[in-house]
């Protein structure tokens, strides 16, 4: 029986990977880097210090991995004030599950960004835990940041229900013992593998129902 809930936040809340895409792939080209479909897919589930190395080593972005970090969140922030891309439903898919369950939120963004994603959209106070995979040793696919999450909560793993969008995310969460409501990305959809790994498919948030999140 699901005892508490962990979202995640691009694909799911946010349609965010297009803002992350365009702002990377200016800030790689501005630098003289390579952006292309391999580097794009590569850098999904990464976390900050994983995906501004990549940039760095893989990409061909001379400016040191920090100073990568430090002016694509800039960027992603500007973008975020300018106008917030919350999908549809994810306020009260947030404040409806929220009443049924205790809350984190297990991101790969960095914790500025996400942070400020909460406040612009009134969502701070549905969370009882937030996790940063810039906070554990390896993003996702790896199960760090949801173990961690479920730390922080006081509740195991096993009793907690993942929601997520990508392959990577349902990996993490799968490899962490969660339960995993999968709602799939339609701009970058998780494989028919990594698909095949979630408990429950719901379509749009608005099918993420208390019942669809105990299972």
């Amino acid at each position: 029986m699901t005892q508490a809930v962990v979202f995640d936040l691009d694909g799911v809340l946010l349609q965010s990977e297009e803002v992350w895409d365009a702002v990377r792939e200016r800030y790689v080209r501005e630098r003289g880097g390579r952006y292309d479909e391999e580097v794009q897919r590569a850098m999904m589930g990464m976390s900050a210090p994983e995906w501004s190395r990549f940039l760095h080593e893989e990409a061909g972005v001379p400016d040191d991995s920090e100073a990568i970090n430090r002016d694509v969140v800039a960027r992603m922030l500007e973008s975020y004030r300018r106008k917030l891309p919350l999908l549809p439903g994810a306020a009260e898919a947030v404040r409806r599950t929220a009443a049924a369950f205790p809350l984190a939120l297990a991101s790969s963004s960095n914790r500025e960004v996400f942070e400020a994603v909460l406040e612009l959209a009134g969502l701070a106070d549905c969370f009882r835990a937030t996790v940063s995979s810039e906070e554990v040793e390896r993003g996702k696919p790896a199960p760090d940041v949801y173990l961690e999450a479920a730390r922080r909560l006081g509740v195991a793993p096993e009793l907690c229900t993942a929601v997520e969008d990508s392959q990577a995310g349902i990996r993490s969460a799968k490899s962490a013992g969660m339960r995993v409501v999968a709602i799939p990305n339609a701009s970058y959809p998780p494989d028919d593998e990594a698909l095949a790994l979630a408990d429950t498919v719901v379509r749009s948030l608005d099918e993420l129902t208390v019942a669809a999140l105990h299972g």
